[in-house]
């Protein structure tokens, strides 16, 4: 089963739909999307939060995980423990190139939010 880490900042704030007036709402938002993406792509997948969105609760399909400073560097973290065997779901060519360093594939952000 292949591990996804969500960039969830960088993949909310990727359309302008609104996102800002309510950043935990977006957040739960796609953490429910997320459920549908993990079932049909067989993945077991964590969202990284941050901010006003820290907090959010895990669902069935999705573990949740607050970061207490960077969301980025708690990214990296993640793909490190996991040896780099994982795909990170982020648009910011800075984190990109820290987690491919370490092993990490790397997709964008329509790869979680079409249906």
């Amino acid at each position: 089963m292949t591990v996804v880490i969500v960039d969830g900042a960088n993949v909310v704030g990727s359309v302008p739909d609104g996102w800002w007036r309510d950043r935990r709402g977006a957040a739960e938002r796609l953490r429910d999307r997320l459920v549908g993406y993990g079932e049909r792509e067989n993945a077991e997948v964590v969202l990284v939060v941050e901010g006003a969105a820290k907090g959010i609760d895990a669902v069935p399909g999705v573990r949740v995980e607050s970061a207490t400073g960077s969301g980025d560097d708690l990214i990296v973290e993640l793909v490190a423990a996991r040896g780099g065997r994982c795909v990170v779901v982020t648009a910011d060519r800075e984190l990109r190139q820290r987690v491919e360093a370490l092993g990490a594939s790397c997709a964008g952000p329509r790869t979680v939010r079409e249906q």
